[in-house]
């Protein structure tokens, strides 16, 4: 069939349109430059679908199954993707701004440099999608899988990541100032030269983390896992790190000044040339560390 016939079957609506998808298999629906703006597509089957260009604003796609659809260049503006499956999907240039995509299954999808701006992504699957310089300054991506996601210089600060599952992700060099990721999985996760200042860390799991170089000044680490964490060179100044884990933690060469290390456990920990200047180390475990060239001065123990 031509493009006009698939756009013309789909307007008929969702029942009509997953019935000729039932009855055609081997027919990959051409909808290259469709205008389905405001149509109803509640679980309908656009898998494979080309929909390059096409127009989907304030479109219902919610529960529809969109695995592998080409969206280059889409108008998905204000789209409902609740619960749809868009894993593998190619979005390249597409428009999802104030699109609703709150449970939805984005795994291995490329979203580098769309326009998420507004984008709602509460409890969406991300894992192992490339969100590259992405723009998520201030949106709620609370309980967001993100694991093995590729946020690379992405702009997240301000950004709920509560309970986010973040692990093995690549957050390198990211904006993540103001962020809240309380209680999120960060163990194995990218985060050298990353920007966390004032960031909320409080209860995260940071094991096994690269936070070489991270600026963490003013952060709140409170209770958090960071044991076998890589802190090399890190700035820590003013940090609360109050009743951390930091068992076998690298951070040579870390800047401590004025941070609270009260009850922390740093077991093992490499503290060698670290500046503690003014740091609060009450009631800190530091059996088996290395203090080798440590500048200790107005620390209170």
């Amino acid at each position: 069939m031509k493009k006009k016939n698939h756009s013309e079957i789909l307007k008929e609506g969702g029942k009509v349109w997953n019935q000729w998808r039932f009855q055609n298999p081997e027919q990959v629906p051409d909808l290259r430059r469709a205008d389905l703006g405001g149509m109803d597509l509640c679980n309908a089957d656009l898998g494979k679908a080309d929909l390059s260009e096409a127009n989907l604003q304030e479109t219902d796609l919610s529960g529809a199954n969109l695995h592998k659809a080409d969206l280059n260049g889409a108008n998905l503006k204000g789209v409902n993707l609740v619960g749809a499956d868009l894993s593998e999907a190619c979005l390249n240039g597409a428009d999802l701004s104030e699109a609703d995509l709150g449970k939805a299954d984005l795994r291995r999808t490329c979203l580098s440099k769309v326009n998420l701006r507004g984008t709602k992504l509460i409890e969406a699957n991300l894992s192992n999608t490339d969100l590259d310089e992405v723009e998520l300054r201030g949106q709620n991506l609370r309980r967001t899988k993100l694991i093995g996601a590729n946020l690379s210089e992405a702009n997240l600060s301000n950004t709920d990541l509560r309970e986010a599952d973040l692990h093995g992700a690549d957050l390198s060099d990211a904006n993540l100032t103001g962020a809240d990721l309380q209680k999120s999985n960060l163990s194995k996760a990218n985060l050298n030269w990353t920007r966390l200042r004032e960031a909320n860390l409080s209860g995260a799991d940071l094991s096994e983390a690269y936070l070489k170089r991270a600026d963490l000044r003013k952060a709140n680490l409170s209770r958090a896992n960071l044991v076998d964490a890589n802190l090399n060179r890190a700035n820590l100044r003013g940090t609360d790190l109050r009743g951390a884990d930091l068992g076998n933690a690298n951070l040579a060469g870390a800047d401590l000044r004025e941070a609270n290390l009260g009850k922390t456990c740093l077991r093992g920990a490499r503290l060698q040339g670290a500046k503690l200047n003014e740091t609060d180390l009450s009631d800190a475990d530091f059996t088996g560390v290395d203090l080798s060239e440590a500048d200790l001065r107005g620390s209170k123990s």
